[in-house]
């Protein structure tokens, strides 16, 4: 309390100002003995400092030198005015001033140092200290890091599809992130333990165990996220446990979860929440469960719209059959908006040069090409739900289609109505009603409108599929002058051509449709169709390879490959083509006959034989083919086998009677005459005026000492001469024909028979049964020579490689030539 001071009044803010301590007072040092008594002491003398330039040290300043600018030391002013210490007052014994050589002063005398202000003279700095990696902090940190790398490369192995090093990488990236909560547990940090790092890690882990189809593991690990507290949000992976359960097809397993995972989630994720609905409701889908999905459906259309919502939606109306909410869905599927622009927007109607670049940038990029997919899948959607619902919503399928067209007309999809009446005409095409198709069209074509060439391309197909190739030249000029870039046009204009054998002009309409479009496969195939008829095969091999790189599984673009190599006499590339197409089609009749043929040309009559045996397994009705085995069996003289194709060739022709011959012929040359006899016997009695049976006969009586042989002989003989009969009949009745055709009728019946004459032609009676035969002429010797039918085919097989396949284009969008049995 001594030390406190209270004051009634109030402190005066400036009182005090102007008081200072007496001992700050320099003006009196002169006459101060305490302070000239130190100055003259050993300490604040100095007397051992040499003059400086010649002058003594000040009196005053003790000797003290200052550096000045120029870097040498001066006098300065001392310090000395400084107060006194308590033990000098007290003491009053003088104490030497101290504490200058801690200011950067010395003792010493000491020359001018040159002028150094950055301390460049005292040499480089030294080294840094380097850093330790040792600490664990350090460790730590290096751990971390890799853990973050081996994330990073997982997720780049799986962006570029190799699935198995990417689940290496996640696998490590385990391994370290549990050594790295050790290390932090052991370094006494277990706080500071980085959870985000590990719910990635675990996280990552789980996708690619998803990714490389390792179900049970990736549950574990979804289940191990889940489970865990101290992940937020954990239970939003739930949907990704349903999504395997949907691949493992446990979908009452994954509806649940889809379920479960929509309760974590709270209302203002609006989208997600969609999102796992519409896996809901696509479950309830592959349930069959169809009802349960239309609720799901209903709610997503009636929250948030979408085409692809609103398509399921109409398929589950026609899947459970109600009409009415076919037509309900329907409409709500016309109704969604699909925030499009148009592409008139991308029209410049200026001649800005940098307008015009600006607008050909923005319409091939990426953004536009999303919103020309998201219209076309829209399209696609729209067009077919209207044909699917069209024969179900009426009692007929026009009226269904009718509806539908009328409300797309009054729909954003009003483009598609042409289209959806195109999709009318191809069903009547399909159930074989081709006025009500080509009525169609023909309205379809009077309108200016995209589909016009379209609609003219199917008439001039279908007029060509008819054979009335006027009207199908006229549509053929239409669909081109509708659309100059339509390859299908060109196309029809070409077969027009094609089939009045103009294959030049052919050729080039063909020409014109690649260039409108380079992938038009139909034009390529009728191109080298047609360079084949103008004898250019090596354009035609050229058209069928080009075809063959967009069509790569095609048989029948490898058979054209093959037939092409074939007329340039390349049989071992026609061989390896045509393999490639029993490769495809392994049950071809026709290749593998064409197979064993090239065989048969090239000498190998093993592979011949056997590819021939598998053509006439498959098709036992090719002519070729019978001819060809019973031929081979006759020339290797196993008769019996021989038997079996020429009977198979009766049943195919049973009028031919050569086949029979050869039937007896066969059991002949087996040594079975009694056989080859009776054979003959029913030949002729099936076929009484054969000659070459009867010479058969005559030629078997008399190997067989049979009295018969005088019966056949006389019956040949009646045959000869009724044939020569025939004959001569024949060349007189051309002759007439040729000389009234010279001359004029009447004058010719005035000059050659007087009036009320007429022509008399003698009648020759032929003679009774068992009479022999006189002609009017000198007698003749009976010809029984004999012919063995088997003659030709014992010198070598008849082969069908002569034979070609007579190319045929059809009209439409499948043009081109059958070759290849369906």
């Amino acid at each position: 309390m001594n030390n406190r001071h209270l004051s009634v009044k109030e402190d005066d803010l400036y009182s005090g100002y102007n008081d200072y301590n007496p001992l700050f007072d320099c003006k009196e040092l002169e006459n101060d003995s305490s302070f000239q008594e130190a100055i003259k002491s050993n300490q604040g003398r100095r007397a051992h400092l040499q003059p400086i330039n010649g002058h003594p040290p000040d009196s005053t300043t003790g000797g003290r030198p200052f550096t000045s600018s120029s870097g040498c030391r001066t006098p300065m002013p001392s310090s000395v005015s400084r107060p006194m210490t308590a033990a000098m007052q007290q003491s009053g014994a003088a104490r030497p001033i101290s504490a200058i050589s801690a200011a950067g002063y010395s003792s010493s005398p000491t020359r001018c140092p040159t002028f150094d202000p950055l301390g460049q003279s005292r040499g480089p700095a030294p080294p840094l200290e380097e850093k330790k990696d040792d600490t664990p902090e350090e460790k730590i940190k290096l751990l971390e890091k890799s853990v973050n790398d081996l994330i990073a490369e997982s997720c780049v192995a799986q962006s570029t599809g190799n699935a198995q090093l990417a689940l290496e990488k996640a696998r490590e990236a385990e391994r370290k992130e549990r050594a790295l909560v050790r290390q932090r547990e052991l370094s006494g940090n277990a706080e500071q333990i980085n959870v985000d790092l590990t719910y990635a890690v675990l996280l990552n882990l789980a996708n690619q165990y998803e990714n490389n189809e390792m179900f049970p593991e990736a549950l574990s690990s979804y289940q191990a996220i889940i489970k865990n507290k101290m992940f937020t949000n954990a239970g939003r992976l739930k949907v990704n446990m349903a999504n395997i359960w949907v691949k493992q097809k446990n979908y009452a397993k994954a509806v649940k979860l889809y379920r479960m995972a929509l309760d974590h989630i709270s209302d203002d994720y609006k989208e997600m929440r969609i999102k796992i609905m519409q896996n809901i409701g696509t479950v309830f889908v592959l349930l069959g469960q169809y009802s349960d999905a239309v609720a799901s459906f209903e709610h997503i259309m009636a929250k948030s719209p979408n085409v692809r919502t609103g398509y399921n939606l109409v398929l589950c109306y026609y899947a459970t059959g109600d009409a009415d909410g076919m037509k309900n869905a329907f409409h709500k599927l016309l109704a969604v908006p699909l925030h499009v622009h148009h592409e008139d927007k991308y029209i410049t109607a200026n001649d800005d040069i940098r307008s015009n670049m600006l607008m050909e940038v923005i319409k091939n990029d990426k953004l536009h090409q999303m919103e020309r997919d998201l219209k076309a899948r829209a399209d696609k959607y729209v067009m077919t739900s209207a044909k699917l619902i069209a024969p179900a919503i009426q009692a007929s399928f026009a009226a269904g289609f009718d509806w539908c067209v009328d409300l797309v007309k009054n729909s954003p999809y009003a483009e598609l109505a042409n289209d959806l009446q195109l999709k009318k005409a191809m069903t009547f095409f399909r159930q074989m009603h081709f006025e009500q198709a080509m009525k169609i069209l023909k309205e379809v074509s009077k309108q200016d409108s995209r589909v016009k060439s379209a609609a003219a391309n199917n008439l001039s197909s279908l007029f060509i599929l008819e054979k009335d190739y006027k009207q199908a030249e006229h549509y053929a000029d239409l669909a081109m002058s509708a659309d100059r870039y339509n390859p299908g046009a060109f196309v029809c204009k070409g077969n027009t051509e094609f089939v009045k054998r103009d294959y030049a002009k052919a050729a080039e309409f063909f020409k014109e449709a690649l260039r409108n479009d380079s992938s038009c496969t139909e034009a390529l195939r009728n191109l080298g169709l047609t360079y084949k008829k103008l004898n250019r095969p090596e354009d035609a091999l050229d058209c069928f390879l080009k075809l063959h790189a967009i069509l790569r599984d095609s048989a029948e673009v490898m058979y054209q490959l093959a037939d092409t190599y074939e007329l340039l006499k390349d049989p071992h590339q026609a061989v390896e083509w045509l393999m490639q197409v029993i490769s495809v089609v392994p049950n071809d009749p026709k290749a593998l006959a064409k197979l064993g043929d090239l065989h048969d040309l090239e000498g190998d009559k093993s592979q011949a034989l056997h590819y021939y045996c598998e053509s006439f397994r498959l098709f036992p009705c090719n002519m070729e083919v019978i001819e060809w085995l019973a031929a081979y069996y006759v020339q290797t003289q196993l008769y019996e086998k021989a038997i079996h194709y020429f009977d198979r060739a009766i049943l195919m022709q049973p009028s031919e009677v050569r086949w029979q011959l050869m039937v007896a012929s066969c059991h002949r040359r087996s040594g079975n005459s009694q056989k080859a006899f009776e054979t003959c016997k029913e030949i002729h009695r099936r076929f009484p005026e054969d000659a070459q049976c009867l010479r058969f006969l005559v030629r078997l009586c008399q190997d067989m000492g049979l009295k018969e042989v005088h019966d056949y002989a006389g019956k040949l003989k009646k045959v000869e001469k009724m044939k020569e009969l025939r004959e001569q009949r024949a060349k007189a009745e051309q002759e007439g024909s040729t000389r009234s055709r010279r001359t004029d009728s009447t004058d010719a019946t005035t000059e050659c028979f007087p009036k009320g004459e007429r022509a008399v032609v003698p009648v020759m009676s032929f003679p009774a049964a068992g009479e022999p035969y006189e002609s009017s002429g000198s007698a003749k010797e009976l010809d029984a020579s004999y012919v063995d039918p088997l003659g030709p085919l014992a010198k070598q097989p008849k082969t069908g490689a002569k034979k070609r396949v007579e190319d045929d284009v059809f009209a439409g969008e499948d043009v081109g030539d059958e070759l290849l049995p369906e």
